[in-house]
């Protein structure tokens, strides 16, 4: 009777594992034939992949020749209306024969007018001519307080520090880390270097910014009312005031001598990523996920321009230091400069196969470096608009470059714990490693003796 039950328990773990089998074997063909069906796809969809990024720059192209065809037209009307400055215009449908000459005036004939110089006619479908709709057009919303843009011919003055700088070390091997800093129990975003100081503020996902002294560590100032996390922060010119950026969709901006928030922005739908200031003061910058960026008068206290052109969030922003020039850097793979004195797209950067992260000038100017979402760093020459150099720092991302003061060095905040140094004499790139989780952020004080980074960990790390 045994023997009878282990037979029939056999026979039945038979049968158990030939479906078993068959059920492995039918899913294996399944997986097969879902290969094969995935792989017949790729081509198309690497074929509407080109076409989409096609779209995309020819919007951007056809965006610049609307831009610039407006300001043709702006150009025309204010010739026009020279013309006809100096004499009265006949009623319309009135013969010019019939509309008598002003008293004392001698009669003359009308000057033959090249067709291009002529009045255009209003074209039935066509709406005439509007200047509120123009947008290099702003006078009719000018605010009494809005302030005036500087012009664009003054002088950098950190380019003669540029010129003189001395070519620091650039290597691991060169960088000693001399002080750790417990800045927040919740990852560090930002970091931003005063103007003329050694003093730093670290932005974190806590909500609040604080002031350190360093290379020491000392913390001087504190600051809360953010309701969400911070992203951001960027110190006034003169090193009186700090602006911050929030996932509250706000831009802040304190007043160090009252210990407050002076001014809240409101404006942008979705969380901001960064903010500039302008490097006279009375502008501020700001980008968000909300596919914009804005140009916001700190003395009228509104937005005077939002940016439109990025097609997908825009996560960094910067003023080129004694101009009006903005750069941009998006989430759609490329970056942008801007007017930020008439809120339009001057040029844009296509390259990376990826998303953009952060982007940032060098002293002089003439040098942009940008970093995206799997580790890959470009140069790229503004005059030329050109890339100058790429290497590949990944697979992990790159979420923030900077240039040394030098403009030798570039270092990158990598989300694999460690900080990248790319020196631009080689192209080689060595790692400084200290943080137990991403970098977010890395900054050179002004001298490029130290260099601090700020990470996921908490933890700000100055190194040197």
């Amino acid at each position: 009777e045994t023997l009878v039950k282990l037979q029939k328990e056999r026979d039945f773990h038979r049968m158990q594992h030939k479906r078993v089998v068959q059920e492995k074997n039918r899913l294996i063909e399944d997986i097969r034939r879902l290969k094969k069906h995935y792989a017949s796809y790729e081509p198309t969809v690497r074929q509407l992949n080109d076409k989409c990024q096609a779209a995309l720059k020819q919007k951007m192209l056809v965006s610049l020749e609307r831009d610039r065809a407006v300001s043709q037209i702006t150009g025309l009307e204010a010739t026009l209306r020279n013309l006809q400055s100096g004499r009265e215009v006949p009623p319309q449908g009135a013969p010019s024969s019939q509309w008598p000459a002003r008293e004392g005036s001698v009669p003359h004939r009308r000057p033959k007018c090249s067709p291009d110089r002529e009045p255009r006619q209003h074209v039935e479908g066509v709406a005439p001519y509007d200047p509120a709709k123009d947008p290099t057009k702003h006078t009719a919303s000018k605010h009494p307080r809005d302030s005036e843009f500087p012009v664009d011919t003054r002088v950098n003055p950190y380019l003669s520090h540029a010129k003189g700088q001395s070519a620091h070390v650039s290597k691991a091997s060169g960088f000693r880390l001399t002080n750790s800093l417990k800045a927040s129990d919740l990852p560090v975003s930002s970091l931003a270097m005063h103007p003329r100081k050694q003093i730093i503020v670290t932005a974190s996902d806590d909500r609040f910014w604080k002031m350190w002294g360093f290379p020491n560590g000392e913390i001087i100032m504190t600051g809360e009312g953010h309701s969400d996390w911070l992203s951001g922060c960027c110190f006034h010119p003169d090193g009186s005031k700090l602006a911050t950026s929030s996932g509250d969709t706000t831009v802040r901006v304190w007043d160090f001598s009252k210990a407050e928030c002076m001014l809240t922005l409101e404006g942008h739908t979705h969380a901001v990523w960064g903010c500039s200031f302008h490097s006279c003061g009375d502008f501020v910058a700001s980008c968000s996920m909300d596919n914009t960026s804005k140009v916001w008068d700190l003395n009228s206290q509104r937005c005077r321009f939002t940016l439109h052109g990025h097609v997908d969030s825009v996560n960094s922003i910067t003023f080129l230091p004694f101009s009006n020039t903005l750069l941009t850097s998006s989430a759609d793979k490329t970056l942008s400069l801007w007017d930020a004195r008439t809120g339009l797209c001057g040029q844009t950067f296509y390259g990376h196969l990826h998303s953009c992260n952060h982007a940032a000038f060098n002293l002089l100017g003439d040098t942009i470096v940008s970093c995206d979402s799997y580790g890959g760093v470009k140069l790229w020459d503004v005059r030329k608009v050109a890339v100058m150099l790429s290497v590949d720092t990944g697979p992990h991302p790159a979420n923030q470059a900077t240039f040394s003061p030098s403009g030798r060095t570039v270092a990158i905040a990598s989300n694999d714990g460690s900080v990248k140094l790319l020196d631009l004499a080689s192209s080689e790139v060595s790692s400084l490693v200290g943080h137990e989780d991403a970098v977010q952020s890395v900054i050179f004080d002004h001298k490029g003796e130290y260099l601090l980074s700020g990470g996921s960990d908490g933890k700000m790390l100055i190194w040197s």
